[in-house]
């Protein structure tokens, strides 16, 4: 079992152990990530990001990935696997000799 496949079955058993499952449709993990990254954004509002407090950081985000994790479990996703193709998909649109060392977006380059 890999590293993704164990927290994705350790997140269903924490889920399912609570009767969860029943509130986990796509929809709502899709809003739950938007709630926690947005929550995760307001640890740095009016702060340098130096100043914020890392242990709270750690929190969101560990809730950003969980629900994303249920969301890509619940379509069938391999995390692995659309990820690496969406860093596919982006070396297409940044190529180095355009992208390197600027902020751009792809149709400014």
């Amino acid at each position: 079992m890999t590293d993704t496949e164990e927290i994705i079955q350790a997140l269903i058993k924490f889920r399912n152990e609570r009767d969860w499952e029943q509130f986990h449709n796509s929809k709502d993990l899709a809003l739950a990530i938007n709630v926690e990254a947005g929550e995760l954004l307001e640890l740095f509002l009016w702060k340098n990001a130096s100043e914020a407090n890392l242990g709270k950081v750690k929190e969101e985000l560990a809730d950003v990935f969980a629900f994303s994790f249920l969301l890509a479990d619940r379509y069938g996703f391999n995390v692995k696997q659309i990820i690496l193709e969406k860093i596919e998909a982006n070396g297409k649109k940044y190529p180095i000799i355009k992208a390197k060392g600027t902020a751009k977006k792809y149709d400014e380059l």
